[in-house]
C-alpha cells in the first residue's frame, strides 16, 4: 500500500461521499494488479487543476496507482451498481471493468471523481474480463479532450497506462488502464437501478445524495425532486445542442451513459461527422441508426423520461398526478433544445441579434451542405474566413442566393465586420479530431510510436486558435467505398 507520504506527495485529497448511500449502490473491490505497468500519456494541466503533483504520478509508486495496483488507504475502492435501457432494453449493468479510487478535493474546493477504466473483473462484469485495450483508451483520451477544448462539458482523461498484459478480443491486444476525471459518475441508469432494484427510501436517498453534490441551489426548495429533473433536463438540452453544433456523434446514448451532471461520457464508438448528413451512423451496432446524428435530441428526451420515471414516487404521491408534473417537465426539452441550437448556429453565423428568418437561414445552408456534401466544420471555416468560394457549393447560384440573404442579414445588427469575424472565429473550431487523424494517432501508438498522439492532442486542445500548423489537421480523408465504422471500446 501508498504511504502516507508517499500521498501527500502525489497531490492525492480523497473524500468518499458516496460512501453514504446505501450499500447496494457499490461494491468494494480487491484490486487486480497489472504485470509491468508503464506510463504512455498524462495530462498535466489536469493534474495541476485538480491537486495532483505530476512529477510524482510518474514516479514508480504513482504509475502503480494509476494502474491499479496500489492501494490509497483514504480511497473508496469501489464499483457502482446501475441500471440501463441499452437501445431501448432494460438491463442491469454496474461498473464492470472499473474501479472508483475516492472522490478528489481539489485546492479550491471542488470535488472530481477519480476513476480507474479497465481495471480488471469487478461483480459486474457480467462474465468479461474486466480489462481495456490500449486504442480505445487512448481514442476516450483524444476526444475527450477536444471536446473540453470546445467548451463541451465532459468527462476528461488523467493518464493512459499500459500493462504489459495482452487482452483477448478478436485478436491480441496491448492492455490498457485510462484514469478518468468526473464531477460524478451518477447515471440516470443509476436512479433507474434504484427505482427498479430498491424502493422508495433508496431513490429518495439518492436523489438527495444527488441535489446536495451537484444542485445545492435547490436543496431546500419544497419542490425540490421535480427541480432536480427541470435542472437536469436544462443541462441535457444545453448538451446535446453543443454536441450537435460540432457535428460530434455520441453512437451510444443508453441512459447509463448519460450523467445527471450534464458531463459528456463514454467515447466508445464516438466519431465526428466530415460530411454534413443528418442520418450518419458511425457505431457498428447501431444498425437501425437509433442513435444516428439527427435523433441526438430526441433520444435524449426519450432518456430523460425514463429518468423522470423513476422519480414518479419522490414527485407526488398520486402516480398521475406525478406523471402530469413530470410530463410537463419533459415537454419544455425540445424548445430548451432548440433555443440552446440556435443561439449556438447564430453565433457560428455571426449573428448577434434576434429575427424571424433566422431559423431558415440556418436551415437552408444545412439543406444546402447536406445536396452538395459539403464537410460540415471546413463550411464554417469557410464562411469564417471567406476561402473556397471557387468550389462545391460555394459556387451554385443557390449559394449565391443564399449568401446575398445573410450578408443583408448582417447589416441588420450594430455590430461591425470585425466583431463579426471575431465572434464567429470563437464560435467555429479550426479543427476536430478528425476520425483518421485519430485512426492514425491510435495506429501509430500501437506500433509504439506516441509522436503522432502527442502532435493531435498539441493541436485540438486548442481548436479556436486558427494557426498555421493547424490547416493540415484540417484536411479531409480520401474517399471511401465503405462507411467509417467504430467499435464500443473494449
Amino acid at each position: 500500500m501508498t504511504n502516507k507520504k508517499e500521498i501527500i506527495e502525489m497531490g492525492w485529497n480523497l473524500d468518499n461521499s458516496y460512501l453514504t448511500l446505501p450499500k447496494s449502490f457499490f461494491t468494494k473491490i480487491n484490486l487486480n494488479p497489472v504485470t509491468s505497468p508503464k506510463l504512455v500519456i498524462l495530462n498535466y494541466p489536469l493534474a495541476k487543476s485538480i491537486g495532483l503533483d505530476s512529477d510524482a504520478l510518474k514516479t514508480k509508486e504513482g504509475v502503480s496507482v494509476l494502474a491499479g495496483n496500489e492501494n490509497i488507504e483514504e480511497g473508496a475502492f469501489i464499483a457502482q451498481a446501475y441500471a440501463g435501457h441499452q437501445f431501448g432494453n432494460f438491463t442491469m449493468l454496474g461498473d464492470g471493468r472499473a474501479v472508483l479510487i475516492g472522490e478528489q478535493i481539489t485546492p479550491s474546493g471542488e470535488r472530481y471523481d477519480i476513476q480507474l477504466k479497465g481495471s480488471g473483473r469487478t461483480p459486474y462484469s457480467r462474465g468479461g474480463d474486466g480489462r481495456a485495450v490500449l486504442g480505445p483508451m487512448l481514442r476516450e483520451y483524444i476526444i475527450s479532450e477536444a471536446m473540453y477544448g470546445f467548451g463541451i462539458p465532459t468527462t476528461r482523461s488523467l493518464a493512459v497506462v499500459k500493462t504489459g498484459e495482452v487482452v483477448y478480443r478478436e485478436t491480441k491486444k496491448e492492455g490498457a488502464i485510462l484514469t478518468r476525471v468526473a464531477a460524478s459518475h451518477i447515471r440516470f441508469g443509476t436512479f433507474e437501478y434504484a427505482a427498479r432494484f430498491g424502493d422508495t427510501k433508496q431513490v429518495k436517498e439518492l436523489a438527495d445524495y444527488t441535489i446536495k453534490r451537484h444542485f445545492t441551489n435547490i436543496d431546500d426548495n419544497e419542490n425540490k425532486y421535480i427541480n432536480l429533473l427541470k435542472e437536469v433536463i436544462k443541462k441535457h438540452a444545453s448538451l446535446v445542442a453543443k454536441w450537435q453544433s460540432v457535428g460530434f456523434i455520441h453512437g451510444v446514448m443508453n441512459t447509463d451513459n448519460m450523467t445527471i451532471s450534464g458531463e459528456t461520457i463514454d467515447y466508445g464508438p464516438c466519431a465526428f461527422m466530415d460530411n454534413y448528413n443528418p442520418d450518419t451512423v458511425f457505431s457498428s451496432i447501431d444498425r437501425n441508426g437509433r442513435y444516428a446524428y439527427k435523433n441526438q435530441p430526441s433520444m435524449a428526451m426519450w432518456n430523460l423520461c425514463r429518468f423522470a420515471e423513476a422519480l414518479l414516487p419522490l414527485i407526488d404521491e398520486n402516480q398521475d398526478k406525478a406523471i402530469k408534473i413530470a410530463q410537463e417537465a419533459i415537454s419544455d426539452f425540445s424548445e430548451l433544445h432548440y433555443t440552446n441550437w440556435i443561439s449556438i448556429m447564430k453565433s457560428k453565423l455571426g449573428i448577434f441579434n434576434e429575427e424571424a428568418q433566422d431559423k431558415a437561414i440556418i436551415e437552408d445552408l444545412l439543406s444546402m451542405m447536406e445536396k452538395y456534401s459539403e464537410d460540415y466544420t471546413n463550411t464554417f471555416i469557410s464562411l469564417t474566413f471567406d476561402k473556397n468560394k471557387d468550389k462545391g457549393m460555394f459556387a451554385s447560384p443557390e449559394f449565391d442566393n443564399w449568401n446575398n440573404i445573410w450578408q443583408e442579414r448582417l447589416t441588420r445588427q450594430p455590430q461591425s465586420k470585425e466583431e463579426v469575424h471575431q465572434m464567429m472565429q470563437k464560435s467555429n473550431p479550426a479543427v476536430i479530431p478528425r476520425n483518421h487523424r485519430v485512426e492514425e494517432a491510435i495506429e501509430a501508438a500501437d506500433r509504439g510510436d506516441f509522436n503522432v498522439l502527442r502532435k493531435l492532442l498539441e493541436v485540438i486542445s486548442r481548436p479556436y486558435e486558427h494557426s498555421k500548423d493547424q490547416e493540415e489537421y484540417t484536411k479531409l480523408p480520401k474517399r471511401s467505398s465503405c462507411g467509417y465504422k467504430t467499435y464500443c471500446g473494449t
